[in-house]
């Protein structure tokens, strides 16, 4: 099963009508909340994103799971008020960090990820959350399926309903929110489309590239280069700020899930089926390495003892 689609698996996920923006507040959802299940052994359970919050790692999985380590090699447990599955985490500085997830989940942190609260939940409308980013402390933006966003300015305590892009482009599930340099901003969306904004998010257009499945993953590059990365081991390149966009063979069909620049300026993609990708010259070649166990790979971060790749079948791989 395809990475996204198993992450979208987790709960029922019914498409839902857009409404005028509304604001989810903890004290309009009551006390629905639960707290996430604390494991034997966490390390184990499925993870699908991960970030850093200064040197720490924080990675965010299934049941409300959040991981966090020092050093990228021993884990522990976080305290987390929700059960939903969470899909992706985003922190601004070493304290003030979100994710989001199903159930239209938003939790934030403000001590590096050491405790949890809850900033919205819309059990009952069958939302799914895919990725969060925070352009500042206070104005952030949440993407998911169906073209579902929603936007905070007062650092998640309030959260509005936007549409970002009328017609289907506004409609297609919205994956993983991208960062460029100078208010550059890009969505990583379903059926090979990429929404481009210029100004932090305020406004939106649809690069429609040849690519024909979904884009799940992407990264700004030192260079001011972009990649984004997907279904069926499609890489795309931009060197003109996202204007156009080229695929670049990547030697695999396996899916592509997670992107990191090292500080040497190399960067590596992983993905399922163990395929692991390289490039030494900013994503234009890149030379392929398959795991001789196969793991499907979901997520990877860079720690101060290297990189630290996730899974969805509950393996931690130290590398």
């Amino acid at each position: 099963m395809q990475f996204k689609a198993l992450a979208l698996s987790l709960a029922a996920v019914v498409a839902v009508p857009l409404i005028a923006a509304t604001a989810t507040t903890p004290a309009s959802v009551g006390n629905y909340f639960s707290q996430a299940p604390q494991l034997v052994n966490a390390e184990k359970a499925p993870i699908y994103a991960a970030t850093r919050a200064g040197q720490r790692i924080v990675a965010v999985g299934d049941y409300g799971l959040i991981n966090l380590s020092d050093d990228g090699k021993v884990f522990r447990q976080a305290s987390v008020p929700t059960r939903s599955p969470l899909t992706s985490v985003f922190f601004i500085d070493e304290k003030r960090g979100w994710a989001v997830g199903h159930d239209g989940t938003v939790i934030g942190s403000s001590d590096g990820g050491e405790n949890w609260q809850v900033l919205r939940d819309s059990r009952g409308q069958d939302q799914v959350l895919m990725s969060v980013w925070f352009e500042n402390a206070e104005h952030g933006l949440a993407v998911g399926q169906f073209g579902l966003a929603l936007e905070t300015r007062d650092g998640g305590k309030n959260w509005s309903e936007r549409t970002l892009l009328e017609g289907e482009a506004g409609e297609r599930h919205l994956l993983q929110l991208v960062p460029g340099a100078k208010g550059l901003l890009f969505v990583a969306a379903e059926a090979g489309t990429i929404l481009r904004s210029e100004d932090a998010g305020a406004h939106w257009t649809a690069v429609q590239t040849d690519n024909k499945g979904s884009f799940w993953t992407g990264a700004a590059l030192a260079d001011g280069s972009l990649l984004m990365a997907g279904m069926r081991g499609h890489v795309y390149r931009s060197a003109d700020r996202g204007l156009h966009w080229h695929e670049v063979p990547s030697g695999t069909q396996q899916s592509l899930t997670g992107i990191v620049q090292r500080g040497d300026g190399s960067v590596r993609l992983v993905g399922l089926g163990g395929a692991s990708l390289s490039s030494k010259d900013g994503g234009q070649h890149f030379e392929l390495a398959t795991r001789p166990d196969r793991a499907g790979m979901t997520a990877i971060a860079r720690s101060t003892a290297g990189e630290v790749v996730f899974t969805a079948s509950g393996q931690l791989l130290k590398e």
